[in-house]
């Protein structure tokens, strides 16, 4: 019923918690608001309530304005939970059971960002498939075995859907809009953002936008998909190179031309960056986060890290 061709309006219900993205939020809201203002009537209405009823601060610390709490008894089509940072703090015990009372109240229930921890956290996804951000689906597939995690961008399990960051968000909505209102109405709202939809459902989230890249030098754009899928395991520039039918001269040549540095600095950098998500963000030793980045020890993820960042991991970590 949430996916058929139909007029009437849905109403949907928004959970944000704090440190949410600011950036997903409007990939929620502002597609809902666009079909309504270009359809000449409300095909979608939406509450937004956080934990307590008060403004919720979002990651850039913008505050946005809460309709109500999670302790507010009210009907909805749709309930959607959108977090970013710290999911499992904010995700409270209160909040748990908010969300299971949603899910059999709503006919569907999403997760967007990381906000498909939540839903696993409240027994959601035992036994679905789920996807979450890309830089915390590896971690989630660890934590949450029962689930079976894909990467694509956005993923549709039963009465749940997860999606990835703030654009696989705005692609799940504008799938939405067009199973309801016609493909039409999504291209017009997409048009409104001057977005291209040029991407599917099972796409898998990427750790590098590659935007104009891809367009100017695809062999670099291919060398470097190569590289986000050996991050933990490197392999040589040579056998990269090899892989695009060029000489490694050749690939570095291209690789200054494109992007300005050679293609092992670029590979280093990209690991690098990796590590730095690993130490920030999760609790992982420095040996197990040298070793999801390819740094055969300790010593050298530290040198590697000190001269590219400016202070060692430890540092960043305290």
């Amino acid at each position: 019923m949430i996916f058929g061709r139909t007029d009437s309006s849905l109403h949907v219900t928004i959970l944000v918690l704090p440190e949410a993205s600011l950036m997903t939020f409007a990939a929620t809201v502002d597609p809902m608001r666009a079909a309504n203002r270009l359809g000449g009537r409300k095909y979608y209405e939406w509450r937004i309530i956080s934990v307590d009823g008060q403004p919720i601060v979002t990651t850039s610390d913008t505050a946005i304005q809460a309709d109500g709490s999670i302790k507010d008894r009210t009907s909805q089509d749709v309930t959607l939970v959108l977090s970013s940072f710290n999911a499992e703090k904010h995700c409270t015990a209160a909040v748990r059971r908010y969300i299971r009372t949603a899910s059999r109240t709503s006919k569907l229930v999403c997760g967007f960002d990381t906000g498909a921890a939540v839903l696993a956290l409240a027994d959601l996804l035992d036994g679905k498939s789920a996807t979450t951000h890309w830089e915390d689906l590896e971690n989630f597939a660890a934590r949450f075995p029962a689930v079976d995690v894909r990467p694509d961008r956005f993923v549709i399990s039963g009465p749940v859907v997860t999606c990835g960051g703030a654009l696989s968000v705005l692609d799940f909505m504008l799938t939405m809009i067009g199973s309801r209102q016609g493909e039409i109405a999504a291209l017009n709202v997409a048009s409104l953002f001057t977005y291209d939809r040029d991407r599917r459902q099972s796409d898998m989230q990427r750790i590098v936008s590659l935007g104009s890249v891809d367009r100017r030098e695809p062999r670099v754009s291919r060398a470097i998909r190569v590289m986000e899928s050996h991050i933990d395991m490197p392999i040589s520039i040579s056998a990269i190179a090899l892989r695009q039918k060029t000489s490694r001269r050749t690939l570095e040549y291209l690789f200054k031309k494109t992007v300005g540095m050679t293609p092992a600095s670029f590979y280093t950098s990209l690991r690098l960056q990796a590590a730095r998500r690993l130490i920030i963000d999760t609790k992982l030793s420095l040996a197990d986060t040298a070793e999801r980045t390819g740094f055969p020890s300790i010593s050298c993820l530290s040198r590697s890290y000190k001269s590219h960042f400016g202070y060692p991991p430890s540092a960043e970590r305290r």
